[in-house]
């Protein structure tokens, strides 16, 4: 699913709301009118207009469906992004992003399982893989400077490398002396990765593959 960039300065008008707590959350996002409600002012903080023929003349429906007046054109303000076809509350998504950014350790699939509830191991993982490339800036510029390059191995059963890497995830990260740094876990082989990653480091990617 190919997501909808937003402008950073729309991100900052929205962030103006941002709940400072937990009691803020609460209280902002109380229904899943509230979070669709959001979302329209993110995505579109002067107002809706119709996609199809500019017009802000339209109907407002559930479940953040906007219909042209005009036109007839709908549209839906959970297009093109991570929330598209999903089944799941809104709010629960919300949720999950609030945990994941107010961890400062980090956040494992596990952990977003128990704080939200989950049933499923797999769909906390692919929540969690969703929101972490969501979280990557659209069109970032490459490191830069004198860079740093490190790797890595994590998980697994047994303690080192070698033989003791056996089940274990090879992450690499490269940081510049501007403190910016790209992480990156890859299922390749340590040479070819490592020449993979830092031309894709360079270029302001992160992704493995």
């Amino acid at each position: 699913m190919q997501l909808t960039p937003v402008a950073l300065d729309v991100v900052v008008q929205g962030m103006k709301q941002y709940p400072a707590n937990m009691a803020d959350f609460m209280d902002m996002f109380p229904t899943e009118d509230a979070c669709l409600e959001y979302l329209s002012i993110v995505r579109w903080p002067d107002g809706y207009q119709c996609l199809r023929c500019g017009k802000g003349d339209y109907w407002k429906k559930a479940r953040g469906l906007f219909t042209c007046r005009a036109c007839g054109y709908e549209a839906s303000v959970l297009a093109g992004t991570l929330f598209q076809d999903t089944h799941k509350p809104l709010r629960l998504w919300f949720q999950a992003m609030w945990y994941v950014v107010n961890q400062k350790n980090g956040v494992s699939a596990l952990g977003l399982q128990k704080a939200l509830g989950l049933g499923s191991y797999h769909t906390a993982w692919e929540w969690l893989h969703k929101l972490r490339r969501a979280m990557v800036r659209p069109g970032r510029d490459r490191l830069s400077g004198i860079v740093e390059v490190d790797e890595t191995f994590l998980g697994g059963k047994r303690r080192g490398r070698g033989r003791g890497a056996e089940g274990k995830s090879l992450i690499f990260i490269a940081a510049e002396e501007a403190k910016r740094q790209r992480e990156c876990h890859w299922p390749h082989s340590p040479l070819r990765a490592g020449k993979r990653y830092w031309r894709n480091a360079r270029e302001g990617r992160s992704s493995g593959g």
